[in-house]
């Protein structure tokens, strides 16, 4: 029997847990703070309950398998329970600061609380993302000075990162290939037998620090690509096009396999109001935070540090475009009635890990306006005011509506009946939503994240701090 504790029962913890408990002579043990916010997925869990809301197939029914029926998964805040444990996974947030600094207080906590319990031939692997040389410099450091042990020989170290996506937390795991770092290579290859058994795509050994900083890059890279399409954005709003169009037509240019340098595939991404997740938000900072604390000589990633700079805008860029739809029918932003539409950062999921809609949300409080909330799946929230379920509610005697989040809700929404619930017939689109056009249609005054064409002509100077309002 193998012994597996996942420490950490969030969105990679529990279906990675779920999935070892699966596999036949393996126990597994998921380890959970027993906190006023997350303590309730202890007893969830340990009903075979999947406590992630929205849209995650499989994830439902094998929990149920593993928990009630082969009973190899169970879930405690016992930390004593890693002391027999032949492989200890960590699975716990690592955020960052307003500074772009990793805050480190659970991964260090954890690690310091298990350290005296390690014994020999145990593997401990670091899932969480983390800034390049934290494994070595950060977490083996507690180990060794907690247990009195050494590092690759009396227990064994490695990093090896997910790449789940909410909505996709099984299949990304089983179906997207692995890299495994160790800090040695029984590290490495004690790491690659585990993970064989329940990755079905190749595994790719390597050592931490690049495994490390190619997980941070593999985010970057994401959060650049989409830097990128919202700055096309901004230029067709400028030029008065659609982005789609060329999206579209940038992304017909056919691969050519017989000369793939010079031609490969073009894949331009989609434009937004913002980039939340636990993930893009953070990881450019925390490959910068590497290369800052650990690097040779000075490196300045101006074009990853940029494009994290212009995401961060686009929520500031989103109420903007709201103040000249507002001004086009004759209102201020001041003591108007803004219906926000999602406080998930993806669509038809019930994850608000940094969502944009935080940053707008502030933004405009700030100028003034009265917020409300609609949201279908987020069940906790840490705004002053409430987060309404019924849309209807929601839209009532709205000046405005701003769509954040493309739940499945707002896309099949009628918007005869909406525009009938509204004080003011505006749309803001954030998450193309809508055809520009069957809104205009519907009498709404439309705006969206560079689509040009809809953005009104209104006077500029006007001196009042906006964008040219005429007021």
């Amino acid at each position: 029997m193998t012994k597996v504790v996942v420490i950490g029962m969030g969105y990679v913890g529990i279906p990675a847990a779920a999935l070892f408990a699966d596999v036949d002579g393996f126990d597994v043990v998921g380890i959970q703070r027993r906190s006023e916010r997350s303590g309730w997925k202890i007893d969830a869990l340990n009903k075979g309950e999947c406590p992630i809301g929205g849209e995650e197939p499989g994830l439902h029914e094998l929990l149920r398998r593993v928990v009630v029926e082969k009973k190899s998964f169970r879930v405690t805040d016992d930390i004593a329970e890693c002391k027999d444990a032949d492989y200890i996974l960590i699975d716990v947030q690592t955020p960052t600061d307003e500074q772009g600094i990793p805050r480190y207080e659970s991964l260090r906590e954890v690690c310091k609380n298990f350290a005296p319990l390690l014994g020999n031939e145990q593997t401990v692997i670091i899932e969480s993302t983390c800034a390049p040389g934290t494994t070595r410099h950060i977490v083996q450091p507690i180990l060794e000075e907690g247990s009195g042990k050494k590092a690759g020989e009396d227990f064994y170290l490695a990093f090896s990162y997910e790449r789940v996506m909410v909505g996709r937390l099984i299949h990304n795991i089983v179906n997207y290939p692995r890299i495994v770092g160790g800090t040695d290579q029984i590290s490495t290859d004690k790491s690659l037998w585990l993970y064989k058994h329940i990755v079905k795509q190749p595994l790719h050994p390597t050592d931490d620090m690049t495994a490390e900083v190619s997980k941070t890059v593999e985010n970057a890279y994401r959060d650049v690509n989409i830097a990128f399409a919202n700055e096309v954005a901004l230029i067709c709003e400028s030029l008065g096009i659609d982005v789609n169009d060329v999206r579209k037509f940038v992304n017909t240019l056919p691969f050519d396999p017989s000369d793939p340098v010079t031609n490969p595939h073009r894949n331009m991404h989609m434009a937004g109001g913002g980039v939340g997740g636990h993930c893009l938000p953070k990881d450019s900072w925390l490959l910068k935070y590497g290369v800052d604390s650990y690097g040779r000589f000075k490196v300045e990633p101006t074009v990853i540090i940029g494009s994290r700079h212009l995401n961060d805008h686009m929520p500031v860029h989103t109420v903007e475009l709201l103040e000249l739809a507002l001004a086009a029918d004759g209102k201020s932003i001041m003591g108007a009635n803004i219906a926000v539409l999602g406080v998930a950062f993806l669509e038809n999921s019930d994850d608000p890990r940094n969502t944009p809609t935080t940053a707008l949300a502030n933004i405009l409080r700030k100028r003034g306006a009265n917020v409300r909330f609609h949201e279908p799946l987020v069940k906790d929230h840490d705004y002053p005011e409430p987060m309404l379920r019924d849309l209807d509610e929601a839209l009532k005697g709205a000046d405005a509506m701003v769509i954040m989040t493309k739940h499945k809700e707002y896309v099949q929404m009628d918007l005869g009946h909406a525009k009938g619930l509204m004080a003011a017939p505006i749309i803001v689109d954030g998450r193309n939503t809508f055809e520009g056009k069957e809104a205009m249609e519907k009498g709404f005054i439309y705006v969206g994240i560079g689509k040009g064409q809809y953005v009104p002509q209104l006077k500029v100077g006007c001196g009042c701090g906006c964008l040219g309002c005429g007021l």
